[in-house]
């Protein structure tokens, strides 16, 4: 009863502190800008504290991930560590942790590594996710951030690079970034990051060597343009002391011209790649085993020295056995790719990304995947 009392006064307190928060937002407009925002950002990340470890002391979570606090909580120990990370992206975790809570359930885990996504941009969802780092931190977890560098979002009256009269701002969009353009953002970003205090990984403009999926690929900048926009945001980090961060540098295994876009190794942490296979939902795909997604790359980019990361990992059930697929790739994992230090399950259950339809990454109904997923998840 006691719980409960206190659970609904949090939840009251929290109601009036957000009514409270609009109103003075609407009474400030653009004022609230500054160290007003500041401190009620300070507010709600009280508030997401108190809820969460309510809920961590429900789920008992942090205790399960003991052993992962003396990694999370030192760059160095993460940089170098001996053992492979599990950790998901879900595409409900906007609203809630409870899908990813779901997940370990139905695997019999705990996942150390929640992945989320953010672009950037002049909303106000575009700005250091603070709420949900600290969130993720209290229930035991690092956070990995996806931050993409969309530039269609930012206010022109604040933002304008563009003076070639071309209507798309993203076409030699990273020059611009490198060029310092976007200072305003990246360092507010980065005093926000360095405000969170605790280590993250950050994985920023990923999958640049393909040409065709993102605005920041080679369709609309030079190699040179990423590396030197690359090493600008970590310094722009670096200058405002956000050494928290860890950096994933994360090209498209299918295309093999990594080395052209690689910042070099004082600039990246860790090496990323994608792991979908996406069997026969499209005439461009075709059911591929994990090795063949993986194998080129790997044998390229482990020459690098750095941890490397899986950092969407999943398979769709169309064209194959799913379960097949998910076994045998953890199998391959552990005898054949010593330098994958981390799996991020790709589980969004409403991806459009690529297509009109909406492709569902997620499996934690599927009790054929879940059996074959946990006894080799457990070799770890």
């Amino acid at each position: 009863m006691k719980t409960v009392v206190i659970r609904f006064t949090a939840v009251i307190t929290a109601v009036i502190l957000g009514i409270v928060f609009f109103l003075a937002m609407v009474y400030l407009g653009n004022k609230s800008k500054g160290p007003f925002e500041d401190i009620l950002s300070g507010v709600d990340a009280g508030i997401a504290r108190t809820e969460n470890q309510m809920l961590n002391t429900r789920q008992r979570r942090s205790a399960a991930l003991e052993w992962f606090n003396a990694y999370r909580n030192n760059k160095l120990y993460i940089n170098t560590i001996d053992t492979l990370l599990l950790g998901a992206y879900d595409d409900a975790t906007q609203e809630s942790y409870e899908n990813i809570i779901q997940l370990e359930d139905s695997l019999k885990t705990k996942l150390p590594v929640v992945s989320i996504y953010t672009a950037w941009g002049s909303k106000k969802d575009q700005v250091f996710p603070l709420l949900r780092a600290q969130a993720l931190y209290d229930l035991g977890s690092i956070p990995m951030i996806t931050w993409e560098p969309w530039l269609n979002d930012f206010d022109p009256l604040y933002f304008v690079h563009n003076n070639s009269g071309n209507a798309d701002v993203n076409k030699g969009g990273l020059k611009a970034i490198a060029e310092g353009k976007y200072d305003a953002y990246i360092d507010k970003w980065a005093v926000d990051a360095k405000k969170f205090g605790m280590p993250f990984f950050l994985r920023w403009g990923h999958e640049m060597n393909d040409p065709y999926r993102y605005p920041w690929g080679e369709q609309n900048n030079l190699p040179e343009d990423y590396i030197n926009a690359w090493r600008h945001v970590v310094n722009r980090f670096r200058a405002v002391g956000a050494d928290n961060a860890i950096w994933i540098w994360s090209p498209h295994p299918a295309y093999a011209t990594y080395a052209q876009f690689y910042p070099g190794h004082e600039f990246v942490d860790w090496i990323g790649f994608t792991g979908l296979n996406y069997g026969t939902v499209a005439t461009w795909s075709q059911w591929w085993a994990f090795p063949d997604i993986i194998n080129n790359a790997y044998n390229e980019l482990s020459l690098y020295g750095k941890p490397i990361m899986v950092a969407e990992f999943g398979s769709l059930a169309v064209g194959g056995k799913r379960k097949t697929w998910f076994k045998e790739a953890f199998e391959s994992i552990y005898s054949k790719y010593p330098a994958i230090k981390a799996v991020v399950f790709f589980h969004a259950a409403n991806d459009n990304s690529i297509s009109y339809k909406a492709l569902d990454w997620s499996f934690k109904q599927d009790t054929a995947v879940l059996s074959a997923l946990r006894p080799v998840i457990q070799k770890k």
